[in-house]
Formats: C-alpha cells, structure tokens, sequence
C-alpha cells in the first residue's frame, strides 16, 4: 500500500512540472519519510520538516582555526502531503501547527482532526468520520433496524468513530445501542471469541457497526465462524473495510450480507500505465523500489537483502502486471487529489503576490505557512476522477460515498455490488439487496417485536427501544402507544380494543322469545298467587293445620 501511495505522489509531481499552466518556472520536490504507522516514530521524523525553521545560536561556535562554523541549512519544507492513520496525523499535525506548517492527509478520516482550533493546519481530502457515521445512522433507520450494537478498534480511528455513530443515533432518536465492545490494541484470538459471545447475549441486535482495522476484521470474522454464528450478524462495515479483500480473504461465507462504505473514488488509469512501467533502472529514486521488488517477485536482489537465501535471485527483467498481480490501491487518488490540492494552493498564491514575475519572488519566499494555509482552504478544481476538490472551514472534504454489499452470486461468485451512495443524503437500491441464506425479507434487528391491537408497551428503563406488551382488560382500551384508559360507563372498548364504543339500547318486543318467556313465567306466578288466596278466602274459619 505505502509504495503505491508514495509513487502516487511522484506521478503527480511529475504531472505537475510538467504542466506549463501550473506553476509556471516552477519545480515541486518531495522529501520523503516512512512513518512506519507509528505515531511516535512519525513524531519524531515529523521534527526533519521543522529543521530549516529552527533559529540557532551559534555565535559560542568556533572552528579549530578560530572560523566561525559555515552550517549547511535544511532545506525548507512548504507543505506536508499526510500521514494516513488517523493516529499519525494527530500527533505530526501538533508539531507542524507549531511552525505554520499546512498539512493536507489523504487518509485520515478521524472526527477530532476536524477541531480547527486544535488542528488549525490540518486539511485533507477525504470526509471525517462524522459524514461516515452519518450515513451508517441513515442505512440503519433505512433497513428499519432499531436495536444494534458497535465494535471498534482500540485508538482514535475505531473509538471516535464509534462515538460519533452513537451521538447522531442519539439525536436521529429510534436508535438503541445494545453493546458497544472495543477490540484490545494488544489482542489474542480469546478476546474475538469474548466479543462474539457478548454480541449474542443480545441475540435480537443483530446489526453490528464495525470500525475496526483490517486485521481486527478478520479477527471477528474468523470468531464467527467458530461461534457457528455465520449468517447470523448484519454487518455495517466503515471505510476501512471498504470494497477491500484482504479483511475477508477465505472468510467469505462469513462476510455475505454486510453493508460497507467507501469515500467515492475511482480508477486512474494514467497511474496504472505509470506504475506498472516501474523498473529497477527507471526508479532509482524511490529507495524503497528494491525492496517493493523483492517482495512482489518473491525474489533476492543481493546478498544484504532481507530475504532468506532459499529465495530465486531477481534478474531486473519481471515486469508489474504480468509476472505478478497488479490492483491499483484504494487511496491513490486521495494522494494525487491532495498533492494537487497544494500545487493549486501554490499556484494562486504565486499569481496573487508574484503578478509580474514567473516564478518565486521574495514575497512568496517570505509569505509563510499562514497564507499558504488561506490558499489552500479555498482552491476548488476538479480531481483525478473528475469529482472537485474542495475543503470547508474545518478543512474537512465534502462527504461523497459508496455503499456496497457483499453478496453472493451462483452466476459470478462472492463479490462487492454497489447498492447505493450517499451525499449528505441516502440513495439505496433496495431491489439490489441480497441477504445470508437466501432471506428475501430485510432480516430484523429490533430489540421487541411490535403489540398487538388492544396491547400497550411497557418500555424497559434506560432503552426506549425495548418494551413488554402487556394486555388492556375489562373495560379498557389502548388510548396510545403507552398506556390503557377506560371507557366511560355509557361505553365499551371495541374489538381490537384500539377505542371506546357506545354500548347499544336493546328494546323488548312481545313477540321476542326474550319477552314471551318472562311474561308467560309472571303470569303462571299470578295465577298461582290468585289461588293461593282464594284458597285462604274459602278456608279462612279451617285451621291451618
């Protein structure tokens, strides 16, 4: 991935010297560090950049022969294009705003590097998490899901993007975590197993929103299947899942079904004809190359190669893309979008305070990293892939993705199909759905099923997504979702006990069986009444007994 993203960087350079309309007289060079993906390290490589800013007090430094010291200056660095993990951006981005240096990420998409008072120099050209989280909170209000639970990846990239899924699930209301688990930074294969079971302690949320790194992803997947629980989850994967096949490589079966999201982006071609023209002679200049070779042929170059000696030796002559795979990766028109983005920033910073001039004047010299810093959160071009680049007042890109499900296809095989997008609104082709075991339905993942007519919800404290039906008897009916009232004393619930109903006026006719019958039984008891005293009447001198 790194030497892909750095030899992006080199083609846009190229690109942009070569262009007589940007930057006219005019050489943009590149000083380039390897970060290691470690935030510390990138720390302190992060200090080469600041050298030139530097003031030193030499005046108590004499050479042997009583000369004062002639020191070679740094050169000076006007821009910096990175880093990718969010981590790493965070930590260079607070030396840098120390000596108004703007820097400009292609990867970094975490939601506190959005805060322009603690990262005033920090742009870049990729949406922040909140965009991500945005439309995540979208897809699942969408599928009707209202009961879920978030995973993520110990460090500000998982932990922030979970936090601000949680926050706008807050606001959008309808939306119940279930759990929200963290993988450990420094995890063993018990603690995927651990997560897997906590997740089926709360078996009905079913849909789990992943901000996980791409080993972290395999971790899950393969503890899925060992739990034999393939099928069962509904994943929302973040852009570091993507459209990628590394995290689900021989875990396909457990990763059918998930929704993923991906900054909209695009092939360049002009870069695949570049890289894939890449030799041992032509590129001398990346030092990293020899190594990239190594590792891409399987092969050994010399005797001081890392590679074991069992290796075949490199003859210089294999070519990228026919004697090995070639893909171009995913972030390499972030890269040269955002190396362009300076070049532009550049450009009209040197039409503005150079008017008469083709080239650099003093004043471009002396502006410094606060204007160059305006210059860049106003350029707007179109991209690599046609789309504008474009930054707010946070530096932040517009928010534009791809949705994709992995599906499986008897036709085609396991495979990534993009089933909508999403600019500040959802688009979703919900005919293009396919989900595990052929379910044809959207599965559920709601914490209680809906009542029935006549039942109210009794809400579990704390999760508004989760009730108990509990009937309305006797004379009452449902007055709202909550609660049960009774009917007044002229009235009785209907069937469905959804409202009250007057209680209907029955009149007796003589002819009605229920009329004959009483009034045949009074007379007999009449009858009999009469006799009893005309009996007492004609013996009334006769004792009773």
């Amino acid at each position: 991935n790194g030497i892909h993203r750095l030899e992006a960087m080199m083609y846009a350079l190229d690109q942009i010297n070569g262009d007589e309309e940007l930057l006219p007289n005019v050489t943009l060079g590149a000083r380039v560090l390897d970060t290691c993906s470690r935030d510390t390290y990138a720390l302190e490589q992060s200090l080469t950049f600041v050298q030139a800013l530097i003031q030193k007090d030499t005046s108590d430094v004499r050479c042997t022969n009583g000369e004062p010291p002639v020191f070679v200056k740094p050169e000076k660095v006007v821009g910096v294009i990175g880093a990718s993990a969010s981590s790493v951006s965070i930590m260079v981005a607070n030396i840098l705003r120390l000596f108004q240096i703007p820097q400009i990420s292609y990867a970094s998409t975490a939601p506190e590097l959005s805060d322009d008072r603690r990262y005033d120099f920090f742009s870049r050209v990729v949406p922040p998490d909140s965009f991500q989280a945005q439309a995540m909170v979208d897809i699942v209000k969408a599928m009707g899901w209202n009961y879920v639970s978030t995973v993520a990846s110990e460090g500000s990239y998982g932990e922030k993007g979970v936090d601000a899924f949680m926050q706008l699930s807050r606001e959008a209301g309808g939306i119940c975590i279930a759990q929200s688990l963290k993988i450990p930074h420094d995890h063993i294969l018990s603690d995927f197993d651990k997560i897997i079971h906590q997740l089926l302690d709360t078996r009905y949320a079913r849909a789990v929103v992943l901000f996980a790194s791409d080993e972290d992803i395999r971790g899950i997947l393969n503890a899925t299947k060992r739990a034999d629980e393939v099928g069962h989850f509904l994943w929302i994967g973040s852009d570091s899942w993507g459209s990628k096949n590394g995290p689900i490589h021989q875990l396909e079966e457990a990763a059918v079904g998930a929704i993923t999201i991906l900054p909209k982006r695009a092939t360049i071609s002009g870069f695949d004809a570049y890289f894939t023209s890449r030799t041992l002679e032509n590129n001398r200049r990346n030092v990293w190359f020899a190594e990239y070779w190594e590792e891409n042929f399987n092969c050994k170059l010399m005797s001081s190669s890392k590679k074991d000696d069992s290796s075949r030796k490199c003859t210089g002559q294999e070519r990228i893309g026919i004697d090995s795979k070639y893909e171009q990766e995913g972030k390499v028109q972030f890269v040269i979008d955002a190396v362009y983005a300076m070049a532009h920033a550049l450009h009209n910073m040197q039409r503005d305070l150079c008017p008469e001039i083709s080239g650099i004047c003093p004043e471009m010299e002396l502006a410094g990293g606060k204007k160059l810093l305006k210059y860049i959160r106003s350029v707007s071009f179109n991209g690599s892939a046609g789309t504008s680049v474009t930054f707010n007042r946070n530096g932040d890109a517009p928010g534009r993705y791809d949705l994709f499900q992995y599906q499986w296809s008897n036709v085609t095989g396991p495979g990534y199909r993009v089933i909508g997008q999403w600019t500040e609104t959802l688009q979703l082709s919900a005919e293009e759905l396919k989900w595990p075991h052929g379910e044809q339905e959207i599965p559920t993942s709601v914490c209680s099923l809906p009542c029935k007519a006549g039942e109210r919800k009794k809400v579990v404290k704390g999760m508004p997504c989760c009730w108990h039906c509990e009937p309305c008897d006797g004379y009452q009916y449902r007055s709202d979702e909550f609660s049960c009232k009774l009917c007044t004393y002229n009235m009785r619930p209907n069937v469905n006990r959804t409202a009250c109903q007057f209680i209907p006026i029955t009149k007796l006719e003589w002819h009605s069986p229920w009329a004959v019958i009483p009034v045949f039984l009074a007379m007999l008891g009449i009858i009999a009444t009469i006799f009893v005293m005309a009996t007492f009447v004609r013996y009334n001198d006769t004792p009773i007994v």
